[in-house]
């Protein structure tokens, strides 16, 4: 049999997510894919794996896995508390774990979306070059499920030496968000913009994976609110009649018929997706130019974030030593045993 992970426990809004679904919009197909690429990308990197390979991406709460039917190295990124077989470890490294050994991923310390990968991936199918799931239309399944075991497409009886990024390297999401204006920033006033560009915007409750909307300033239009439908890109930030902004992200739909005040930098994608309910969220404008300049600055720098990925020295939970530093008695102490 091969390994398998099995979910004991989902975490919040789980589902399976790859670098997306690109090239099918004009037949109405969204694009999906992970909220934060860049945190995918480094857990693949941790595990061995391609940049491109399928996670199990989770919100706030991460839950809990079980290796079967074999061993497996795992990785998590995002900023959460992780235990393997209770023993504490830290994310951002991966972790071999034996056939029957269990993860669990609590809440997040910060940020919102984290990631889990598995050495070889997840053997699912692709559908449409990619094994993103878009909960809404159902293309690649759907939430995942207490219960669903998850094949692998590897099966490994020994792995390479454990990867890990310091901390001191973890991504950063904090600052203000580069838009570049436009493409209808001709149907808001002067004032309108002015306030949108100063005022200080929090993620609403009522946010998602297809979009964050913002609560705020309302942003004063010039005439209608109404334009013919046309493409919608990813970080695009929509406008309705209530004035205040939705910036559209992994699951948005192929068109819409509001206009768009402005359109998030594509590195700045993955910060504002991290923002949490009522965080304060500000936005600076860039030229076209720049955002191309940034662009090409995120690249480098996630590619030297990356050079810092290292041999992790303690990364097995059932290594002796590690063992006898814990309190492993904690609990029963005062208890009937």
């Amino acid at each position: 049999m091969n390994a398998a992970l099995r979910i004991s426990a989902p975490g919040g809004a789980a589902t399976i997510q790859d670098l997306g679904r690109p090239g099918f919009q004009r037949y109405g197909v969204p694009e999906a894919g992970a909220m934060d690429r860049g945190a995918l990308r480094i857990a693949n990197l941790l595990v061995g794996n391609d940049e491109t390979e399928a996670c199990i991406e989770f919100a706030v709460v991460g839950g809990a896995y079980e290796m079967v039917g074999g061993p497996g190295r795992l990785a998590v990124a995002g900023d959460f508390t992780v235990t393997v077989d209770g023993v504490k470890l830290a994310a951002y490294q991966s972790y071999d774990l034996r056939e029957g050994s269990r993860l669990s991923i609590g809440r997040s310390a910060s940020g919102v979306y984290g990631y889990l990968a598995v050495d070889g991936g997840l053997d699912i199918a692709a559908v449409l070059g990619s094994r993103s799931t878009h909960v809404r239309s159902g293309i690649g399944g759907g939430v995942l499920q207490a219960g669903m075991r998850l094949p692998l497409r590897q099966q490994r009886e020994s792995f390479a030496v454990a990867q890990i990024l310091p901390r001191a390297s973890w991504p950063q999401y904090d600052g203000p968000i580069r838009v570049v204006l436009g493409p209808q920033d001709d149907f808001f006033t002067p004032k309108g913009i002015a306030d949108f560009l100063a005022g200080d915007y929090r993620v609403s409750l009522r946010s998602d994976r297809m979009g964050y909307r913002l609560e705020g300033p309302p942003i004063a239009r010039a005439g209608d609110f109404n334009i013919v439908s046309d493409g919608i890109a990813l970080g695009s930030i929509q406008v309705p009649g209530t004035g205040l902004p939705i910036v559209l992200l992994a699951d948005r739909q192929s068109t819409g018929g509001y206009p768009k005040i402005a359109t998030v930098v594509s590195c700045d994608i993955r910060r504002l997706a991290q923002r949490r309910p009522q965080d304060v969220v500000r936005f600076a404008a860039v030229s076209a130019d720049e955002a191309e300049e940034i662009a090409k600055a995120d690249q480098a720098a996630f590619h030297g974030l990356c050079s810092h990925i290292r041999t992790a020295i303690d990364t097995d939970p059932y290594d002796s030593a590690r063992l006898l530093q814990l309190n492993l008695v904690d609990g029963f102490i005062d208890g009937e045993v």
